[in-house]
């Protein structure tokens, strides 16, 4: 799956989309993303300087706050799917998958959705389960949720739904219901897997 295969495939058969290429090394690429105002970027892990340059430049697209990146992944390796989500990736696709399902997962992406399958969500929750305790702060150091919020946000990360979550926390369903309603509204998602990917790329803030 080369940089010309993708380009003339969606240049051929998908109406939409305006492709343009980036070959060469990590630094080069990184050198001229500013000129391009991509909506969506798919950043292959594989590049010239190296089997996991890609994440350098995947790192690096957090600078360009109108892009949302793809992860190009061979394999689905938990420390490369994890690694990818923490380096601020969209989504991941495999280079095993079909191009219909990558035209599939830029639009996805595109739209601001999460792309990711349930074996990467099952990656990113067990890796979750091992960070405790959980903290999230904003920049100036001030915790963005309550203990009681921060404690719904590690339930959902260990997996449990919310009447689990309660009883666990000995409180009612609606209960975790409101919570989760204004742990959304803090942390600016929508969706427990945002919320999951919220956390694992914010975590670091934390400690």
């Amino acid at each position: 799956m080369t940089s010309e295969l993708l380009k003339n495939a969606f240049a051929q058969g998908r109406k939409g989309f305006t492709v343009q290429t980036l070959t060469g090394t990590s630094q080069k690429i990184i050198g001229e993303l500013a000129s391009h105002k991509a909506d969506v970027t798919l950043i292959s892990e594989e590049l010239q300087d190296g089997p996991e340059a890609g994440s350098r430049v995947l790192q690096k697209t957090r600078d360009y706050h109108a892009t949302s990146a793809i992860m190009l992944l061979r394999s689905s390796k938990p420390e490369r799917v994890i690694s990818a989500f923490r380096d601020g990736a969209r989504g991941v696709f495999y280079r095993s998958h079909s191009l219909k399902s990558l035209s599939k997962c830029i639009q996805a992406v595109h739209q601001g959705q999460i792309w990711a399958s349930n074996e990467d969500l099952e990656h990113l929750i067990k890796a979750l389960s091992n960070l405790k305790p959980l903290h999230l702060n904003n920049s100036h150091g001030i915790p963005l949720l309550t203990r009681r919020e921060e404690d719904v946000v590690r339930l959902i990360a260990d997996g449990l739904k919310n009447r689990e979550i309660a009883q666990r926390l000995k409180v009612k369903e609606h209960s975790i219901r409101n919570y989760i309603y204004r742990i959304f509204e803090k942390l600016g998602v929508s969706t427990r897997v945002e919320l999951i990917l919220y956390v694992f790329s914010h975590r670091d803030g934390g400690n």
